[in-house]
């Protein structure tokens, strides 16, 4: 079976400023869950946009499902099996309630309307959010956004799923709740979170993105029991900032 993602050579610079990434290789294989580490600015989020085609690297290959992606009609596939949840939620909801911007992408996919409310409630009492169902989404919390922005692409039912900074505005009860459901999910996925103990808990391992490349792969940390923990070293990268690349 071949990756689901391989990317060769990725070369991406926003205009008038030097390479974010240059160079950067990385592949994806079913089942696989990784987690994407580094400072603000390290191309973290840059990366998961080229993956579905929201941006366009200036050199380097894209291969997704086994297809070279070139084009912008090449993508359309890709954004039917990859699901992305943006760092910021507000990118991502749209519809005047959370039931709406949960049917959005299975109508889209051409889905019965019976089909799609079944779809609506089973993702939502999936993640516990049953009781925002006809809530405005704009008048949500940012952690209750964050939620339903996972709800809208988990609805998508993808093969993979790219999660920016999803733990992002959560207390730590929602949190737990939220690494648990990951945890149990089939896809393989890809991680951004500046939460090692998050990163543990929803991956097998890490890359560290380093002068826009990637590095080699790398252990997660110990635990917060550890004795390195009680000694004080640090367990989170700096916190991330709104728009993070």
């Amino acid at each position: 079976m071949p990756p689901l993602f391989e990317l060769t050579g990725i070369r991406f610079a926003y205009p008038g400023r030097p390479p974010v990434l240059d160079g950067l290789s990385l592949t994806l294989d079913a089942g696989e869950r990784i987690a994407l580490t580094g400072p603000n600015g390290a191309g973290k989020s840059t990366l998961l946009h080229i993956m579905v085609g929201l941006l366009h690297p200036q050199a380097g290959t894209v291969v997704a499902f086994g297809t070279p992606r070139r084009h912008e009609r090449d993508f359309h596939e890709v954004r039917r099996r990859a699901g992305l949840v943006f760092q910021d939620p507000d990118d991502q909801l749209f519809c005047p309630t959370v039931a709406e911007d949960i049917a959005f992408g299975p109508l889209n996919q051409g889905k019965s309307k019976a089909e799609v409310l079944e779809i609506v409630d089973r993702t939502l009492v999936r993640l516990g959010l049953s009781h925002l169902r006809d809530r405005v989404t704009h008048k949500l919390s940012g952690g209750e956004k964050r939620l339903v922005s996972l709800a809208t692409v988990l609805a998508m039912e993808p093969d993979v799923l790219l999660l920016d900074e999803p733990g992002n505005g959560l207390d730590e009860a929602t949190g737990e709740r939220l690494a648990t459901i990951l945890d149990t999910l089939p896809q393989a996925l890809i991680l951004i979170s500046h939460d090692a103990r998050f990163r543990r808990r929803v991956t097998s391992h890490q890359y560290r993105l380093h002068k826009g490349a990637i590095g080699p792969l790398e252990p997660h940390g110990p635990p917060p029991d550890s004795s390195r923990a009680s000694s004080g070293h640090a367990m989170s990268e700096q916190p991330p900032g709104r728009g993070e690349r």
